[in-house]
């Protein structure tokens, strides 16, 4: 039988159902238990993982932190834009970028993306739809919507300490404090 990495991977989260996993805990297992098994090396695991979780397998809990939900797993429906969709929230959105406000005619490409990612649960709603151009599509899932904003803020912080302008510096505070407080990208850190 020819078991793939895939299925090492999935063995694990099976057997530690409903538990948060970081990743050096399940790399360790993978590494040593699919040499031992197949005398080959597991490489990159922790693709393989991030894989799983955009996949729906998984539930992303934090940065390298995941779980296996078995109730997850059956109750989760991706949902796509219809033609129909995709054309109102191009029309709402005055067919531009809601964060740069470009167009095609300013040569960029135009995509109707989730605000809330499917894969954590976002629905196909007008509400849940957004314009962005290619550019900021793809920096929103590579570094999420919630980790441009700390970093954002944190910039801002920093250059009103410079400034010194006291009412920047006391909104960015309390932004940044809201992100503490709810737990949120707490692997971006700031300093007072």
């Amino acid at each position: 039988m020819n078991v793939t990495q895939h299925d090492f991977i999935i063995e694990y989260y099976i057997n530690n159902p409903n538990r948060d996993i970081a990743h050096p805990e399940i790399v360790d297992w993978l590494t040593m238990e699919y040499e031992k098994r197949t005398g080959k090396k597991f490489r990159d695991p922790d693709r393989a993982i991030r894989k799983l979780a955009q996949e729906g397998k998984l539930i992303k809990i934090a940065k390298g932190i995941y779980r296996y939900d078995p109730n997850f797993l059956i109750n989760r429906v991706l949902e796509d834009f219809t033609k129909q969709q995709k054309d109102q929230i191009l029309k709402r959105d005055n067919y531009r970028c809601v964060v740069c406000g470009k167009s095609i005619k300013d040569g960029v490409e135009l995509h109707v993306d989730h605000i809330k990612p499917k894969e954590l649960g976002g629905q196909a709603t007008l509400e849940n739809g957004q314009v962005l151009c290619a550019q900021h599509n793809f920096q929103k899932k590579t570094l999420k919507q919630t980790e441009t904003g700390k970093k954002m803020f944190i910039r801002l912080y920093e250059l009103a300490k410079i400034e010194e302008n006291q009412s920047i510096l006391e909104f960015c505070i309390k932004i940044l404090e809201v992100y503490e407080t709810m737990n949120i990208n707490g692997h971006i850190e700031w300093e007072r």
